[in-house]
């Protein structure tokens, strides 16, 4: 059998609906207390510089509650170029997940062309290595440079899973594109990478996702968990989420 997937849970929406008001409800690190009880795997946040969900204390109150479960990890997403490294060097993640927005993007939508910011990120990889953080690039699974994010440092790739879960909705040139991330995945690990996967994972598609790619290391899911956390709560949530996870590991 093989190892089973970890769950991150992103936490951007509980920010977000907190920066709706101004009376700190919902509190973010007490989300991440709840869902790390629940038996998530670790938790995921993504600093932006307008600050429209997660802010400087929450990644500094969240990195102080990580040490209360050490078994747990804290992924810091982001543009190395736009804020990620400050935060990186405070809190010393144990991933950072580097991901090529502006500013101004509405979400993550693309993953790195790595041809053409290939001595750049080098010397970000770099430097997060020498703070001890394991660096993840954000990928699109029609890339040909996976054996490139090896060569400047990289030891994870998370492959950016919207297509994938627009397929899924639409059942439309599903398995195309299912073969299209297993291939991804497949040449990731001949590159000596280890895969991650997220953006707009849930608990409908997230099973033939991960029947399909095979060993995932970790799986970092935010908007669907938290949508669904609306209705079985954030605990219960978690629990399915690492039920569809059990599931596929002991079919595998």
């Amino acid at each position: 059998m093989k190892s089973t997937t970890k769950l991150s849970v992103n936490l951007n929406k509980v920010a977000t609906l907190r920066n709706t008001r101004t009376n700190g409800i919902p509190d973010v690190a007490h989300a991440a207390h709840v869902a790390l009880e629940a038996g998530a795997d670790g938790i995921t946040l993504h600093p932006r510089p307008d600050e429209r969900h997660i802010r400087p204390t929450d990644v500094y109150q969240i990195a102080s509650l990580m040490e209360e479960y050490p078994e747990a990890e804290l992924n810091i997403e982001g543009n190395p170029f736009h804020g990620l490294m400050r935060f990186a060097e405070d809190v010393r993640p144990a991933q950072c997940t580097l991901v090529p927005d502006e500013p101004n993007a509405f979400t993550s939508n693309q993953g790195w062309k790595l041809s053409q910011n290939r001595k750049a990120l080098g010397e970000v990889i770099a430097q997060l290595k020498e703070w001890g953080c394991r660096v993840s690039l954000f990928m699109d699974a029609d890339s040909d440079e996976w054996e490139l994010v090896r060569e400047i440092g990289g030891d994870r790739v998370e492959l950016y899973t919207e297509p994938y879960a627009e397929a899924f909705a639409k059942n439309e040139n599903l398995e195309n594109v299912l073969n299209q991330f297993a291939k991804a995945a497949e040449q990731s690990r001949r590159a000596g990478l280890e895969v991650n996967a997220g953006h707009d994972l849930s608990l409908d598609n997230l099973g033939t996702f991960l029947q399909t790619v095979g060993d995932v290391a970790e799986v970092s899911i935010g908007h669907a968990l938290i949508a669904d956390a609306l209705e079985y709560g954030l605990a219960g949530t978690v629990h399915m989420y690492l039920a569809v996870i059990g599931a596929v590991s002991e079919s595998m």
